[in-house]
């Protein structure tokens, strides 16, 4: 994964050449949940948590998004712009639930499918027992 400073202030945090996975926060909670205790518990990458749309963001390398195909989520490409993963949140009404910092620069994508299809088991099954 590429970064680069940005010319204009050395103090800033680097851009990070990305893409965004984005589920539904129940859905994007259970998969943190697998990655957290899976084979590499510190393989999760940030997770953003968008409370307006209800939603969960995965970091994930730049050129994810090509072939991103996993159905209740969408992958967004950064189109080269990368992201600016700086400790505070970049908008209003978001927060992160996996910092920066705290965690790898981002999700292996065939990890976080895995992780996604379980969580989707799990809640189908939850769902089935009301």
């Amino acid at each position: 994964m590429e970064t680069s400073q940005s010319n204009n202030d050395s103090s800033a945090s680097p851009v990070v050449a990305c893409d965004l996975v984005t589920v539904p926060t129940r859905h994007g909670l259970e998969a943190v949940d697998i990655l957290r205790r899976g084979p590499a518990p510190d393989g999760v990458g940030p997770v953003l948590h968008d409370d307006g749309d209800d939603t969960l963001g995965f970091v994930v390398p730049a050129g994810t998004a090509a072939a991103w195909d996993v159905p209740g989520s969408t992958c967004t490409g950064t189109d080269g712009r990368g992201l600016r993963l700086a400790p505070e949140p970049p908008d209003r009404g978001s927060d992160w639930l996996v910092p920066p910092g705290e965690a790898d620069l981002a999700t292996d994508p065939a990890v976080l499918r895995r992780a996604l299809g379980e969580a989707a088991r799990l809640i189908e099954a939850a769902d089935s027992c009301r």
